[in-house]
This record gives structure tokens, C-alpha cells and sequence, in this order.
């Protein structure tokens, strides 16, 4: 058994991850996920200003600040996308720091992900790229392992491939071991998003406890690729197979084609149960062929981008924050106009506190605390700093009970938008650097064209419905029978909401099985679609995963772009689960009931 911790989610997580997992668990393994589409695009602006920067400075400032002589002396080996698109640069400065530390370490460094100069010529592209990175796969890290690298660090790959490379070097699963790749990158998946994986973001919360010590998640890992998610005995968080059930769902399609570099996964029959306090056994995924082609993640600058925001307190606060938000407006067009500059590229308006984002199902039009949030965009700089200029005289022109402007006059910044593609797996060389020697990695083509995948549709995609009509969600038709009653979804299941670009995902899980057949029922890809057509527009498709009793949605356009493109102030979708939630549901009369 090989017990991996994820020790980190993102750029900028929690410092407190690596002492509890070194001190507190018997781990062989650390894996550290940071890039994200954005991060990419901030790294790329930083290694152009200096030649040594380019990396996620965490994962040695802060990550294993002090900690590099137990991790040696423990045997502990670390897995990172700290790399960024400088791999080299951050295998230097923790090298640096293990010397400080009186440490010595092998670290490989993986690469190859960069292929911006390989673009083909003919590459249909919004704009020029300001970075371009192929999601690399887990044999490379595999690889390192095998020439006895204590530390892998990479640039792009895939988030789960990290705690997957670790699992082919330990058990020696072949490129073709379909199944066990799937079931490894599950492991990867659930481990990836750090404390999300041991009761982060539940939808229990309350159960939740000691937020201040939450649990890492852990995976203990067999060879035939079963494995239990745990954290270290004695912290906070909570690990039951709803909490991690909701971490599979998170930022997944097609449950039956999760399309990565090493294998194409279908999680639709994999089933989680409790193996013991703070312990849930996960098993049932099943692999597929990979495909013949990487993924490529594109990053573009489209212009700049303002955000001014104003506090509004008092009666009829909501009204007045929109009215403020629409002079704002109305006068720095007028100004754009008078001084020969064009219309803003975009605006969007949310009044938060007023539960703007609910659209039609908002409860709190009479909202006494508001911000107002006012985002523009614009193709020249210079129109925006006239924008930037008009938020604060709101303070003394318009509504009484306006403050909040004491933070100072917003920041225009370039908008940075993401691009993907596909580059063929034969045109994308990796290599791994060990010791100063550098060796080619072997990567299966794959047999699998790519574009069968790219719509994200499988055989088993439910229908598919379009978002129309802004307006309340019809509730079900209650029946007869005196004892039917209304509750919310929350009464019935769990949720978990994440982001793929613009398309969102909501994954449905069932409290009790007995609940399957009435949320199959009422809970319709067509019924999503009129919840959120206010906010999404495009296709929802519903699919479904009976090992865990669960569904999973999916919602095109539904994010204003998504991440780095999306004017929201949630542009990763992780509220919509919260929404759906309240979704009313006709229980009773044969249809379940949520006592």
C-alpha cells in the first residue's frame, strides 16, 4: 500500500498542509497542484520581466518552508506542478533552499508542455499566445521515480497526474492497464483540490469540524487499484463517502468519458463506502484507450478590464446601487464619446447582497447592506482610467448611505482570456532531467482520435435541453394526496458546482437511495435548464452515476466566459451547486420523503 497526500489545491493554499502530513501521517508521497489557466498566463507575464521567475513560489517559500529535513529524513518524496513554465528556475531555488537546509535532493525536472513555437502555422487562434501548454500525462513522472528522483517538478500536466505517475512507478502498471489508470487518476482527482477532498466545500457543513485544522486528504493506494481516502488522525474536516463522492464530481462532464493524457475514465460505476472511522474505500472505475492527442491550454491578452465597487447601506440599499451603477454608466460613456473614444467593449452590474446572482429566484430585493459592482471592459487603457476615475465621486453625488470607496481609486489590468486546442501526441516531446542527464520518455501515441471526445457527449448522455426563458422554475404539480409537501433539493441530496471554461458543472448526489427515482424525476436536465437561463446559454445535458446514486450537469455558456474571461464575481460556478439546492421538490404520496 502507497499512502499519498495532497498537500496543496492551488497557488496561494493553506501553509499549514506539509507539517500536518509530515508530522501527523505516514506518507510515502506529497503532491502539489498550483497551476490553473490564470496562473499560467501570470507566470508567463513574470518569467518576461525576469528570466528567473516563472514559477509558483510557494511550493518553496511557503510550502516546505522549514520542513525539507524531516521530508528527508522521513523518506518523503514530493510530486509538484510548481514548475510553471520555468521548471528549471524552481528546481534551482529549491535546490538552494536544500543546501540552506543542509539537505541534499535528486530533483528531476519534467518538460516539454511548452508548445507555443509548435503551433502549427494554419492554428485557427482568437489573438496571438501569450502562453500555450500541453496538459502532460503521468508517465513522465513515472519516469523520474524510476531513476530515483526524490522530487518531480513539472510544468503543465494534468492535476491528477501527479499522485498517478507516483502509482505506475510503485506498482508497475503497464501503459495498456486501463482500469488501474482510471482508478489511479480518480485517486489524483479526489486529492488534487487539497482540503476539498476531506470535507472542504460540503454541503453539511455544520458537520464539519475544526475548520482551523481541517484534514489533508490521504490516499492509501493498493496495487490493484482500490484505494481509501483518509486524513491524519486528530485534525478537523470529515471524510464519509458523501463528502468525497462530492469531490469526484467536482469539474467533471461525462462521467463515463473523463478524457485525460494516460486514459479516458468512466467513473459511472464506481462506488465509495465507509471502511471505518474517517475512512472511505473507493472502487469500480474503469478505463478506456487514450486518445492521440494533448490537450492545449492557450492564453491571449483581449484588451483591459476595471472593477469599481461602492458600499450602500440603508433602506431600498439594492435600488439605490443599481441607480448608482447605471449613472456610472451613463455619465463615463458620455465622457468615453466627448473625448473620441469608443463604446465599452463590456459591462456587467451585480449588486451583491441582493442576491444578484439568483437572477428571478432572488428572496432579498429589500436588502439593507449591499456592494455595488460595476466591471467594464475596453480595448484601450486610457478609457478606462476615466472610468476608474468616476467610481468614488458616487460617495458624495448620488445615495445616501454610499462608503466603501476607502480602498482608493480600482486598477485597470490587461484581460487575459484562455484558448484550447488539441496538438497531436507525436509532435510534443517530453523529457526528463536528472543529475544533469536528460532522457526522452517514452509517450504511447494513443489510438483514439481525440475529436471523438471533444463535444463531451457520450452514448450515455441524457437528453439534452436549452436554456430558455428567464423566468421562475415551474415547481412540480402537487398532487392529491394530503401528505405531499414541498421541500428544498437540499432535503433530498448533496451538491458540488465547479468550472470547465464556460461550462459549468453541478454534480447531484442522493442522501438515501430511495431518493434516486423522485430527484430522477423532478430534478431534469430540462428543469436546470430553466433554473439557470438567466445565467446559462446553452445546452444542459444530465448524466447519471448509479454507483455512488448520483447525477452529474452540465451547463454550456453558463459562466460569462469563464475564469479569467468572466466578468462574475463567481466565474467558477462554485455557487451554483448552493442554488440548485434549492430547487423545490413535491415529496410524499409515493414520491419519497426526506425525514
Amino acid at each position: 500500500m502507497i499512502r499519498i497526500g495532497g498537500a496543496c489545491g492551488f497557488w496561494g493554499d493553506s501553509s499549514v498542509a506539509v507539517p500536518q502530513l509530515v508530522r501527523r501521517a505516514d506518507v510515502d508521497y506529497l503532491v502539489f497542484d498550483y497551476l490553473a489557466e490564470l496562473t499560467m498566463s501570470i507566470l508567463s507575464a513574470a518569467r518576461a520581466k525576469d528570466p528567473a521567475a516563472g514559477w509558483a513560489t510557494d511550493f518553496v517559500e511557503i510550502a516546505l518552508a522549514g520542513m525539507l529535513p524531516e521530508i528527508a529524513a522521513r523518506g518523503i518524496r514530493l510530486l509538484s506542478n510548481a514548475g510553471g513554465i520555468n521548471p528549471r528556475a524552481c528546481a534551482a531555488a529549491l535546490e538552494k533552499a536544500a543546501a540552506g537546509a543542509g539537505v541534499s535532493l535528486r530533483i528531476a525536472i519534467v518538460e516539454g508542455d511548452e508548445v507555443r513555437a509548435k503551433l502549427p502555422h494554419d492554428a485557427v487562434l482568437p489573438a496571438p499566445l501569450i502562453s500555450a501548454n500541453a496538459y502532460l500525462g503521468a508517465l513522465p513522472v513515472a519516469a523520474a521515480l524510476e531513476r530515483g528522483a526524490q522530487v518531480v517538478i513539472t510544468g503543465r500536466c494534468v492535476d491528477s497526474a501527479l499522485a498517478l505517475g507516483a502509482l505506475i512507478h510503485e506498482f508497475g502498471w503497464l501503459p495498456e492497464d486501463w482500469d488501474k489508470l482510471a482508478a489511479g487518476s480518480l485517486a489524483g482527482h479526489i486529492l488534487e483540490c487539497g482540503a476539498q477532498g476531506s470535507g472542504g466545500l460540503f454541503t453539511d457543513w455544520e458537520r464539519v469540524e475544526r475548520w482551523d485544522d481541517i484534514g489533508y486528504p490521504i490516499a492509501e493506494c493498493d496495487p490493484d487499484g482500490t484505494f481509501v481516502i483518509t486524513k491524519a488522525a486528530g485534525t478537523g474536516g470529515l471524510v464519509e463517502p458523501a463528502s468525497v463522492a462530492e469531490q469526484m464530481l467536482y469539474e467533471i462532464g461525462d462521467p463515463a468519458a473523463y478524457v485525460l493524457p494516460d486514459v479516458v475514465c468512466d467513473f459511472t460505476d464506481v462506488t465509495m463506502t465507509a471502511a471505518g472511522d474517517q475512512r472511505v474505500r473507493v472502487a469500480g472505475a474503469r478505463g478506456r484507450p487514450r486518445t492521440d492527442a494533448y490537450k492545449v491550454a492557450g492564453t491571449y491578452v483581449d484588451g483591459f478590464r476595471c472593477t469599481g465597487s461602492l458600499v450602500i447601506i440603508g433602506i431600498d440599499a439594492a435600488r439605490k446601487a443599481q441607480r448608482t451603477a447605471d449613472a456610472i454608466l451613463t455619465r463615463t460613456r458620455r465622457i468615453l464619446a466627448e473625448r473620441g473614444f469608443a463604446d465599452y467593449a463590456a459591462t456587467n452590474v451585480e449588486v451583491i447582497g441582493a442576491e444578484h446572482a439568483y437572477g428571478p429566484h432572488a428572496r432579498t430585493a429589500v436588502s439593507r447592506e449591499v456592494t455595488m459592482r460595476v466591471t467594464v471592459d475596453h480595448p484601450d487603457r486610457r478609457a478606462l482610467e476615466i472610468f476608474a476615475r468616476e467610481i468614488a465621486p458616487a460617495g458624495t453625488s448620488w445615495s445616501p448611505g454610499t462608503t466603501g470607496a476607502g480602498a482608493g481609486r480600482p486598477k485597470v489590468t490587461p484581460v487575459v482570456k484562455f484558448a484550447s486546442l488539441l496538438m497531436p501526441k507525436r509532435d510534443v516531446e517530453v523529457s526528463v532531467e536528472l543529475d544533469g542527464s536528460r532522457t526522452i520518455v517514452d509517450v504511447p501515441p494513443g489510438g483514439v482520435s481525440a475529436a471523438t471526445y471533444e463535444s463531451g457527449v457520450s452514448e450515455a448522455d441524457g437528453a439534452e435541453f436549452a436554456c430558455v426563458a428567464s423566468e421562475p422554475t415551474a415547481m412540480a404539480a402537487l398532487p392529491e394526496s394530503p401528505s405531499a409537501e414541498v421541500v428544498p433539493l437540499v432535503e433530498l441530496a448533496w451538491a458540488r458546482s465547479g468550472d470547465k471554461g464556460d461550462r459549468a458543472n453541478i454534480g447531484i448526489i442522493a442522501r438515501k437511495p430511495e431518493y434516486v427515482v423522485t430527484i430522477r424525476e423532478q430534478v431534469t436536465a430540462a428543469r436546470v435548464a430553466a433554473y439557470f437561463a438567466h445565467v446559462a446559454h446553452g445546452p444542459v445535458r444530465r448524466y447519471e452515476l448509479p454507483g455512488i446514486d448520483a447525477f452529474n450537469f452540465t451547463l454550456e455558456g453558463a459562466l460569462g466566459g469563464g475564469g479569467m474571461a468572466s466578468m462574475r464575481v463567481d466565474p467558477l460556478g462554485k455557487s451554483m451547486a448552493q442554488m440548485l439546492l434549492d430547487l423545490p421538490i413535491v415529496v410524499g404520496d409515493g414520491r419519497g420523503r426526506a425525514d
